[in-house]
């Protein structure tokens, strides 16, 4: 092993990301250091790229980038146990400190004081990552390394879909990007009776489709209540997965639930959105915000769902080496598509 590797990183404060060699990574007493293999491209990593006021109000330059990917165990700490090294890994990108409140009850996707890799530490957009031991998820089953890579935006995905039982009741899904698509997957192999996504693109519509969707509505063309006729709703919908952040579609949303209905916002909107409160009350709307992974309930349940015949291989639309990162940039931007891998030989 050579002392240097290549990273993807934004060198400075500005658009733009270079592909550029660097250190190794060293790892303490209780790390691992992956041999990273397959890496997936986030909104989060197109932000960080495209310099825009969030990140210019969160990235610290210079910064390697990425945090879902999967790849082979290198290297182990001294005091790490339970692991070895060429085992297939993924880690959950979310670093927790241990010791608040919620870590120390158990609840560690509620940790007050997290950090993520890509984003306030070095990521994994490079030929190796150092990660904690105790964030790292073994892949014990077979499983297709680009679908392993992708198993950070997976769990963001479950862990909306499996918010409220799914299992006889009607689903609406606002956004049909890749974490929306494989939500509204998830809610029919869980058993969920008709799935309508929505979205502003055809392409991605037609993807919904084509992963099982029962029915999708381009909203710029046709309404939520159009799709409830067609399959002879007359109730609305049990429950709402807003994984689009745009306010238009929470409201519509709330315009179309059920009386009791329950509805799991894991969409960002990018300002102060108005709802109908009233309608929340008097139609006893439950609204709950979610963000990232149980950890590691929502990791157990993911590879749970891939064993029991859920193939969410389909999402993944285009395929790059880590040299044409400027092109799976530009592919994962342009919003047609769905997820865009880039693989590390």
């Amino acid at each position: 092993m050579t002392d240097t590797m290549r990273a993807l990183r934004k060198l400075g404060p500005e658009p733009g990301l270079s592909l550029v060699e660097v250190p190794i990574p060293t790892i303490g007493p209780n790390d691992v250091l992956v041999r990273v293999r397959s890496t997936g491209i986030c909104g989060t990593d197109l932000h960080i790229d495209a310099w825009d006021e969030w990140a210019q109000r969160t990235i610290l330059t210079p910064r390697t980038i990425g945090h879902e990917f999967a790849g082979e165990i290198a290297a182990l700490g001294a005091a790490v146990e339970g692991l070895e090294i060429g085992q297939l890994v993924s880690a959950e990108g979310h670093i927790v400190c241990g010791q608040c409140r919620n870590c120390r009850a158990g609840r560690r996707h509620l940790c007050v004081r997290t950090q993520g890799i890509g984003v306030q530490l070095d990521g994994a957009f490079a030929d190796f990552v150092a990660i904690p031991a105790g964030n790292v998820w073994v892949h014990r089953h077979a499983i297709d390394i680009d679908v392993a890579a992708i198993f950070d935006p997976f769990g963001n995905a479950v862990h909306t879909a499996l918010q409220f039982p799914c299992l006889g009741e009607d689903v609406l899904v606002s956004g049909a990007g890749p974490i929306g698509i494989m939500a509204a997957m998830v809610a029919r192999h869980a058993g969920a009776r008709f799935v309508v996504v929505t979205d502003l693109s055809d392409e991605r519509l037609a993807l919904a489709t084509r992963l099982g969707a029962t029915r999708t509505v381009n909203v710029a063309r046709g309404t939520v209540a159009d799709a409830q006729r067609d399959l002879g709703m007359t109730e609305g919908f049990d429950v709402g997965l807003e994984m689009s952040g745009a306010p238009a579609a929470l409201r519509d949303m709330l315009a179309n639930m059920t009386h009791g209905g329950r509805i799991a916002m894991l969409g960002i909107p990018t300002g102060e959105t108005t709802l109908d409160l009233s309608t929340l009350v008097f139609h006893m709307i439950t609204l709950k915000g979610i963000y990232g992974r149980e950890m590691f309930e929502t990791w157990y349940a993911m590879s749970v769902l891939i064993q029991s015949g859920l193939d969410i291989s389909g999402i993944i639309t285009d395929r790059f080496d880590a040299s044409e990162h400027e092109t799976a940039f530009a592919t994962a931007a342009s919003g047609q598509g769905g997820k865009v891998v880039m693989h590390w030989s």
